[in-house]
């Protein structure tokens, strides 16, 4: 079985309060490759993450660091952007309250038969990586791959910076 993990595809990191052209640009093409893999991978599974705040997360040590209110559960910006939310249909939905999704291998299914785990999303630099590196040490003999076009970072540098961080920790960087 093959699994696409859809990183965070939220409003605040697209056009919100900590989106950027290039977050907003991918949209599209995250869109399409949804589409794509529900139409060629029948027995394919899908998990969108969501990153998720309350609140409080002013007084978080993340809050601190990233003095940016963002992705607060139930507001418009937490939501998935529309496109998005339109062709995932039937999928996981796992929020998370930092970059990685601690329990994202327990979502993809560490007893099932995986051949293959594809990433797309923003951040590259912060949410992609991280996740990118939870699901290689969970699954060390599954190809893990990031589809570089479909994927944006904070800015056109780090996500580049990622990309190559993602490729010596054995990660498929599929540009």
């Amino acid at each position: 079985m093959k699994v696409l993990i859809v990183v965070d595809m939220q409003n605040d990191f697209t056009t919100g309060v900590l989106g950027n052209p290039e977050t907003a640009s991918v949209v599209g093409k995250v869109t399409e490759y949804i589409k794509n893999f529900r139409e060629n991978q029948s027995d394919g599974k899908i998990i969108a993450t969501l990153d998720t705040h309350s609140e409080d997360y002013m007084n978080t040590q993340e809050g601190k660091n990233l003095p940016v209110p963002h992705c607060i559960r139930g507001t418009d910006g937490w939501k998935l952007v529309p496109e998005v939310e339109s062709v995932l249909g039937d999928c996981i939905r796992l929020e998370k309250i930092t970059f990685g999704a601690i329990d994202l291998p327990f979502a993809v299914g560490r007893d099932e038969d995986i051949e293959e785990i594809n990433i797309i999303g923003v951040c590259t630099d912060i949410c992609v990586i991280s996740n990118a590196i939870i699901l290689k040490a969970a699954f060390p003999e599954v190809p893990v791959r990031v589809i570089a076009d479909c994927c944006a970072g904070v800015t056109p540098e780090s996500h580049r910076n990622a990309l190559e961080a993602m490729k010596v920790c054995q990660i498929i960087v599929e540009e």
